[in-house]
Order: C-alpha cells, then sequence, then structure tokens
C-alpha cells in the first residue's frame, strides 16, 4: 500500500513496516489516521522512530483507534495515568521473554498495543514480532484442517518469566499479583481477523490446553502450531532507539522482548487498545470461563 501522507519502508518480507513522516506530537487528521490503521493491518506491527512523544502524547494517539483498556487486568497502572503500563526493566527481574499475544486470557483481548521506548540498553532488548496470517497460510494442508477445530483455553495462571526451579522472591512477587485474579477463556485456535477477513493462529504463551485433548496431546500439538509462527520467515526485530514507537496488531501477531541485555536499564510503557471479541471460522466467538474483564474493558458487566 502507499499513502498520500507519510512514506511507508517494509522491513521484513511478510511484516512490520517504518511509516516515515508522522510526528505523532500533532493532532493527525482522520484521513492520517486512516492510513495508519491501514498500514497496520496489513503490515501488523509498525514503527515510528525517535518521536517526542509523553505519555498524554501516547494516550492520545492510541485513543484514535479506538477506547483504551486499562493498563492490565491485574497489574497496577501508573497512578496518575490508568491507561499506561509501566514496564521498566532495570529495577526488576521478570521480563516478557516468551512468545505470547497479549492479554489473551480475557474473553475481549486488546485490538493493539502501542509501545514507547523511554530507555533502552547500548546493546541488547530488542524485540520479535511474529504474523500468525502468514503462518497459518504456512500449514500443510492436512494441520491447517486440525487447527480449523481446535478451541484452546487461555489463562493466566501463568507468567512472562520462563520456567525455572529456583525463582527469585521479585519474580514469585511479581506472579503473586499477576495470578491475584484468575482469568480463563476459550479462544478459537484460527481466529478470523476482523477487518481483513483473514485467518490466523491464535495461540502463545497464554495457551494452557486444547479442548477435548489430554495435556500431553495438546503440548505436541501446540509446539506443532508455535513453530510455524516463529519461523524466521514470519518475523520481523526491532532494534530500539529512544522515543521509538511500535504499533502493533493484537489480533494478528505474536512477540517476543529478547532478555539480552543482563542489568541494564530498559524502559518501556504500553497502552492497549480495546479488542472485540475472537470469532473462530465457524462463526462461534470466544467464551469466558472464569474471571471478569470489565474493568479492564471499561464496560458495564452483563446483567445476570
Amino acid at each position: 500500500m502507499s499513502s498520500q501522507h507519510f512514506d511507508i519502508k517494509p522491513i521484513a518480507g511478510r511484516i512490520g513496516a517504518k511509516i516515515i513522516g508522522v510526528d505523532l506530537s500533532n493532532n493527525l487528521s482522520d484521513e492520517i489516521i486512516s492510513d495508519i490503521r491501514k498500514a497496520l493491518v496489513k503490515y501488523k506491527v509498525i514503527f515510528f522512530r525517535e518521536q517526542n512523544l509523553d505519555a498524554q502524547g501516547q494516550i492520545a494517539f492510541a485513543r484514535r483507534f479506538g477506547e483504551l483498556t486499562t493498563a492490565h487486568p491485574t497489574v497496577p497502572s501508573l497512578p496518575e495515568n490508568l491507561e499506561i503500563l509501566d514496564l521498566n526493566y532495570g529495577r526488576t527481574a521478570n521480563r516478557a521473554n516468551i512468545w505470547h499475544t497479549d492479554v489473551t486470557f480475557v474473553d475481549r483481548p486488546p485490538l493493539g498495543s502501542v509501545l514507547r521506548a523511554l530507555v533502552i540498553p547500548p546493546s541488547g532488548g530488542d524485540t520479535v514480532w511474529a504474523n500468525s496470517v502468514t503462518a497459518y497460510e504456512d500449514l500443510p494442508t492436512p494441520l491447517r484442517n486440525l487447527a480449523d477445530q481446535l478451541w484452546a483455553v487461555h489463562s493466566n495462571a501463568y507468567d512472562y518469566a520462563a520456567a525455572a526451579i529456583d525463582l527469585s522472591q521479585e519474580i514469585l512477587e511479581h506472579r503473586a499479583v499477576f495470578t491475584s485474579t484468575l482469568y480463563e477463556t476459550l479462544h478459537p485456535v484460527v481466529r478470523i481477523h476482523p477487518e481483513s477477513g483473514e485467518r490466523g493462529l491464535f495461540i502463545g504463551g497464554f495457551v494452557r490446553r486444547l479442548r477435548g485433548l489430554s495435556q500431553n496431546e495438546s503440548n505436541e500439538i501446540l509446539k506443532l502450531l508455535q513453530a510455524y509462527v516463529t519461523s524466521p520467515e514470519n518475523t520481523v526485530r526491532w532494534r530500539w532507539k529512544v522515543g521509538d514507537v511500535a504499533f502493533w496488531d493484537n489480533r494478528a501477531t505474536q512477540h517476543y522482548a529478547i532478555a539480552d541485555y543482563g542489568n541494564q536499564a530498559r524502559h518501556v510503557q504500553r497502552v492497549t487498545i480495546v479488542g472485540d471479541t475472537p470469532v473462530g471460522i465457524d462463526g462461534k466467538q470466544s467464551e469466558a470461563i472464569k474471571g471478569d474483564s470489565s474493568t479492564y474493558n471499561r464496560r458495564e458487566p452483563a446483567l445476570v
């Protein structure tokens, strides 16, 4: 695609593009916002280099694409900005170094996420995104037919930190907060994108099991499907600079924050946009099993 308002420079063959010539701190026209949204749907993750954007500007930009969630269903937000999840990895051992799609353990995961870089280490700390649509298209027909029939239980009874025997007190405390309210949701493994109509694999780090299958069977099938998502051909890697903004389509991607920077400071802040309820290829919607996400998604809970 092209835009008369800015330049688009694809980064990798299947995912990712730089948007050049847009100052996100400006009051952007509806036409520019529309073109940005089209680029988001096409390229799945888009990047804006070295923006002069503060927290309020980040919130204002994200809000042009829909209502915003609170920072997180369980992790506290910044006191002065309920929409911002503060991820100051220079102060914590917790890292997002596992492939995941944001907040899939609720019935309406975010449409997208806008991440702003405040402090970046001199080396390391890149983030990688994967295109779950091209991953689905890569599946051989027998695997695709299998995936089309599967539904998965996603839960936050899990933390981003990789499984380990010896966990620090800090990680244990973070896990206690992360799982302070238990959420479980049944999602289709193959999701229909509400804007493009594309089919994509909707799995990632919060999947606990597949409906109707044993834990061992679930693990083996998920491992096989996940390998297609994270195939290098379906990924793009971003080397951060201070001020950079990344905007990704949470309905069609997974991402992984590489934890290769030791104790160096890495400080980013995330805002997420309220999404819709995922729909499978049979037209059925996701179902909440445990937990009420109405506060997170800022909607009135259903009357019983």
